[in-house]
């Protein structure tokens, strides 16, 4: 989809609550086959400040309740493709620090400017790590994100988890992996995406091998909540 100039809200939800500094939002898309998941990210930062992983547009009463969480510090645009609602969010606060990929920073400076490619960035604080994912070019950024209950790890388009869908766009679909109602690599995007095979199976790997790993969150479709069997089922 074309990136928006200003403020569009599309359909979703409400802002949920993970953990104490984790939240989450499931929003729409339209598309060819009818409609698809996003989801943007929340971490409540030392300071009262917010990282916001993956913006959408959210209606006014959304937005104040994400403004009582704290202050917007800092924009993470994971990937070129996920920059649908980066320039309003700029605009609407000016003081964001826009961080994106290296790999992907020609594609989002197109619409906002980006402040920081560092692979790895300080958020200011210990439980917040964003780094460029292996084996992707810096094509795309995952974050993992320490809770006090765990850890959970953000990741953009390298892991899908899209509900079965029905009806002949479903075959289809579920032929290039976008929606066979289970967490995977859909064929496109890691044909796209993933440039060293062996980098990435690593990383999953090294993931799954992360002290309290309790859940993953995907930009498209329902966290997963066996986080170390999927990792390693993908990684095989």
């Amino acid at each position: 989809m074309k990136p928006n100039d200003s403020w569009k809200v599309l359909p979703h939800g409400d802002i949920e609550q993970l953990a104490d500094n984790l939240y989450t939002v499931e929003g729409k898309l339209p598309m060819p086959f009818g409609e698809t998941s996003r989801r943007m990210t929340i971490v409540r930062l030392a300071g009262n400040q917010l990282a916001i992983y993956s913006a959408i547009a959210l209606d006014e009463v959304r937005m104040a309740k994400l403004e009582a969480l704290g202050k917007p510090r800092f924009l993470i645009v994971p990937s070129a493709i996920h920059r649908l609602d980066a320039k309003p969010w700029k605009q609407r606060y000016p003081q964001l620090e826009v961080i994106a990929p290296a790999g992907a920073g020609d594609k989002v400076r197109e619409v906002v400017p980006i402040d920081s490619t560092i692979v790895d960035h300080d958020l200011g604080d210990p439980r917040v790590r964003i780094d460029a994912v292996p084996g992707t070019d810096r094509r795309e950024l995952a974050m993992i994100v320490e809770t006090p209950t765990g850890k959970t790890l953000v990741v953009n388009d390298l892991i899908f988890n899209m509900p079965a869908y029905k009806g002949i766009a479903g075959i289809g679909l579920k032929l290039l992996g976008f929606g066979p109602g289970h967490p995977t690599m859909p064929k496109l995007v890691k044909r796209k995406l993933v440039k060293d095979d062996a980098a990435v199976k690593q990383q999953l790997r090294d993931w799954a091998a992360l002290d309290g790993l309790e859940r993953i969150l995907v930009a498209h479709g329902a966290p997963i909540e066996n986080p170390r069997e999927t990792l390693l089922s993908l990684a095989a």
